[in-house]
């Protein structure tokens, strides 16, 4: 593997074709999987779904690919409208969260699988098995068969057979949720590099935000079948649009605070304020008197477990000081990390951070 997926500017080499969604649904009877969802995937492009188990996550993928009939909207992919498409004229290729490997079969015969069922010529076959054979990492396994093969090793053997096929588009569901963490770390910077090798346009589905956030263009959240954000990580990290994505991605989750929770701001009480632990710290009559409530020693910092108002919230403080549970401290933390939510609409309020955070400090 050659490319570097955290190569600043690096760009996909335009293989891919772009994914529309327009007001897409699903729903058995009363029960709503996905609701009136619409999304642009740019073309060679990598979009990660993210969002909790039963969010809409896999069955968006599963219409995207054909799998699952759309019950209102359409989905176009290339500009084309195939919504009444079956899977096979999709010009797609798919990675499950199990690897479907043929036991019977070795690395190589699983790889061109899909290749001899399209009849395709014995020597374009050898041609690119040997090419995706390379970009893998796989020459010194084609012989082997699935069960003499690592986790890692199997995952692999279903890429090179997704990708084998040369198609526009891949679409993968929770592919690295059966391997361990050291493998699924690995197997992400492979994954990113290779998409962006490539040049295919990849739709990716994860409950996992680390996954999310390390690998995509641009992240889709999604809330009860419903689209809550689409943003790049830095964005949706940085900028969450509802406290719903604010607490969903960054670990630990960025803490909300009912506004009255703060005296100077007891006649604000229809907004929440944001803050994630990291981004408060200690300062002597800081605008927040809280006091500890827990420890967790993490090594160079500790998470401290504290209440004001009422209102719990964690915060990341230095592992150099000791913290005793009851103990009061005073934070403080800059106006630029300040997130503010309307607490009837739940949309942020950016038109709010300056003013909020200006009190806060004064």
């Amino acid at each position: 593997m050659t490319s570097d997926p955290h190569i600043p500017g690096a760009k996909p080499s335009g293989a891919g074709k772009p994914i529309v969604l327009e007001t897409v649904s699903r729903a058995w009877g009363e029960t709503v999987a996905v609701d009136g969802l619409s999304i642009d995937i740019p073309a060679g492009s990598f979009t990660a779904l993210l969002g909790p188990s039963g969010c809409g996550k896999s069955t968006t993928l599963r219409m995207i690919a054909g799998l699952e009939n759309v019950s209102s909207g359409r989905i176009l992919i290339g500009g084309e409208d195939v919504t009444g498409r079956p899977s096979a004229k999709r010009d797609l290729a798919m990675v499950f969260q199990s690897y479907a490997l043929f036991p019977h079969l070795n690395v190589g015969e699983n790889i061109i699988f899909g290749l001899k069922v399209r009849r395709v010529g014995r020597a374009e076959r050898d041609r690119r098995l040997a090419r995706v054979a390379d970009l893998l990492g796989l020459g010194q396994l084609l012989e082997r068969k699935p069960g003499q093969l690592s986790g890692g090793q199997q995952q692999r053997v279903a890429l090179g057979r997704a990708i084998i096929g040369e198609k526009p588009i891949c679409l993968m569901d929770e592919p690295l949720s059966n391997l361990d963490a050291k493998l699924r770390h690995e197997m992400r910077v492979e994954i990113r590099a290779l998409q962006q090798q490539l040049g295919f346009t990849m739709v990716y589905v994860t409950h996992d935000q680390v996954e999310a956030i390390t690998m995509a263009d641009q992240v889709v959240l999604l809330n009860g079948g419903r689209l809550e954000q689409v943003a790049s990580p830095r964005d949706l990290y940085e900028k969450p649009a509802t406290p719903f994505a604010a607490r969903f991605i960054g670990t630990p989750p960025m803490n909300l605070f009912p506004a009255n929770a703060f005296r100077k701001l007891c006649t604000a009480p229809d907004f929440k304020l944001g803050l994630r632990p990291e981004a408060m710290h200690l300062e002597d009559g800081g605008p927040v008197n809280a006091s500890v409530r827990a420890v967790e020693y993490l090594g160079a910092d500790v998470l401290a477990d504290c209440e004001v108002a009422g209102t719990g919230f964690q915060v990341r403080l230095p592992a150099s000081r000791a913290f005793t549970p009851g103990q009061s401290v005073q934070l403080g933390f800059s106006p630029d990390d300040l997130h503010v939510f309307d607490a009837d609409t739940g949309r942020r309020r950016d038109d709010l951070i300056s003013e909020f955070g200006a009190l806060l400090r004064s």
